[in-house]
């Protein structure tokens, strides 16, 4: 995963040597977004997360993804051939997320929440490595993007460490109409119109919170070098506090409810977001404490929707539907990416994230009326 932003992570040290566009700056990430889109909507439609061995799949796919994100040095940073390359890395990355949870929930037991819940958290750790790569590199953007690609090639043969567990059904026929049934179905519905919700804010901050942090910190600080390494530091910690939340989010869900913990932290993380302005300029330690809490709660929640549609699906289409919810949710994500630098020029950093808000809310009340339903018996063995 530290493939998805390992081009993102290193905007502030490419603008400082090249012209790089504002717009630019953002197809970095979004560009991996549109991809992924593609990428999950074909393997949906084909059915490949469930027919296609997951190992293999996800080998193929990782290999794929680190060539074109080291094929990025071949080019002028600025050029459309770099988007075009990230927007490959982000179609091979629809072999890499789906294809792990679906391989997570099939040693599920009675504990879904967490086996979902350790996936996300290394996607947290995966995504947020690109900026300790960054601050330890000196702020050297070749240096980044060649560590991330190492890192998926690794990642990409440990794979065939993992067996396939048992709670695993057998090969599905092929049915293109089996794509469609996230929206058929009222119990996965509700679960998908949360996971937009909680997708509306959640790529926008981690994208857009290590440029909060620098510009904040550059206030503070004024003209001291170090506010860049210290930013680069402090997005790593913010951004991988998130596995702290999809570990504790799954043991907590498996306990309480998935309901219940995917209601609480979008109410938390969606606070956070509202009051994160408010601290920009001033004392660093008040709002990287503050960052914290938010890169812990607005993750804690998306194991959950996850283990939701795994629990309320039918078996031999788990990896679909899998597929199929994370497409529409990076689909989302493709609006707020872009959004919030136009809403920075207008407004500046204090409001910028505010906009967030109604995400967090939206998946409030879907979340609250898949607790009421009859679906909720399915969720975490009956407890909602």
């Amino acid at each position: 995963m530290s493939l998805w932003f390992s081009a993102s992570a290193v905007v502030p040290a490419l603008r400082e040597s090249v012209d790089l566009p504002p717009l630019t700056a953002s197809l970095f990430t979004s560009a991996v977004q549109a991809g992924f889109v593609v990428g999950t909507l074909i393997s949906a439609l084909l059915n490949l997360a469930d027919r296609v061995e997951p190992r293999r799949f996800f080998l193929v796919s990782a290999l794929l993804a680190s060539g074109a994100n080291v094929l990025i040095l071949a080019f002028e940073p600025a050029s459309y051939s770099v988007i075009a390359l990230r927007f490959i890395t982000g179609v091979c990355m629809a072999g890499i997320y789906p294809v792990g949870m679906k391989l997570a929930a099939s040693w599920a037991r009675g504990d879904m929440g967490l086996m979902i819940g350790a996936l996300v958290g290394a996607l947290a750790l995966g995504s947020a490595s690109p900026h300790l790569f960054n601050a330890l590199g000196g702020i050297d953007w070749v240096f980044t993007l060649v560590a991330a690609s190492v890192s998926a090639t690794v990642a990409g043969f440990a794979i065939f460490l993992v067996t396939i567990g048992p709670n695993t059904a057998p090969t599905p026929p092929f049915r293109i109409n089996a794509a469609f049934r996230g929206w058929t179905q009222r119990g996965l519905r509700l679960a998908n119109v949360g996971y937009l919700g909680h997708m509306w804010e959640l790529y926008a901050m981690w994208a857009w919170i290590g440029a909060f942090l620098l510009a904040s910190f550059r206030v503070t600080l004024g003209a001291n070098a170090d506010a860049d390494t210290l930013a680069a530091l402090a997005t790593f910690v913010v951004m991988g506090s998130g596995a702290i939340g999809s570990v504790g989010g799954g043991l907590l869900a498996d306990q309480f409810g998935r309901t219940t913990i995917t209601v609480a932290a979008m109410a938390v993380s969606g606070t956070c977001a509202l009051i994160a302005g408010f601290l920009f300029g001033g004392a660093i330690w008040p709002l990287f404490a503050l960052c914290v809490i938010w890169g812990v709660s607005v993750v804690a929640d998306s194991p959950q929707f996850s283990a939701s549609t795994a629990e309320l699906s039918e078996p031999g289409y788990v990896g679909t539907m899998l597929t199929v919810q994370t497409s529409m949710g990076f689909l989302l994500t493709l609006v707020t990416i872009h959004l919030i630098p136009v809403v920075v020029d207008l407004i500046g950093w204090r409001f910028a994230f505010a906009i967030l808000v109604p995400g967090p809310v939206v998946g409030i009340v879907a979340m609250w009326r898949l607790r009421n339903s009859p679906d909720a018996a399915r969720l975490a063995g009956g407890r909602g």
